[in-house]
């Protein structure tokens, strides 16, 4: 890993440059390299991972098609009522948002409470362990 640690310090042209010359070398080296590269987010394009990285792209999606925080604060397009009317739907829309994390919150929370309960009630109804005896001291 030291040599990792080297290229970092020169910063993703190194990685790039690593990756072209074992593409050159060899092409499953190459691919290995660009693999790690991105898997471990040295190219900036791999460390978001899962449903977190999607909701931020819709979220600046978002931003990019109606300003700042869902239309707070963007400009007007001109006709006063679709202003409003975007306005209240982009309202409603977060407490929606809102409501649904909520809701998988305490969805989340039930579930955990039952699974703690049935492992509570499988220990309940284990049998206890029989104590050893030893076999020289039988009275």
């Amino acid at each position: 890993m030291e040599l990792a640690y080297k290229l970092d310090s020169y910063g993703r042209p190194a990685w790039i440059a690593l990756t072209v010359l074992g593409f050159m070398a060899w092409w499953p080296l190459g691919l290995a390299i660009l693999a790690f590269t991105i898997g471990s987010g040295r190219m900036g394009c791999g460390a978001k991972r899962g449903f977190a990285r999607w909701r931020e792209e819709g979220e600046d999606a978002m931003r990019g098609m109606f300003g700042s925080r869902f239309g707070r604060g963007s400009q007007s397009s001109g006709n006063r009522a679709f202003d409003e009317y975007r306005e209240d739907t982009l309202r409603r829309l977060e407490e929606e948002q809102k409501d649904f994390r909520g809701f998988l919150d305490r969805l989340r929370q039930a579930k955990d409470k039952a699974e703690f309960d049935q492992f509570m009630t499988e220990r309940r109804n284990r049998p206890a362990p029989a104590p050893e005896q030893d076999a020289g001291q039988q009275g």
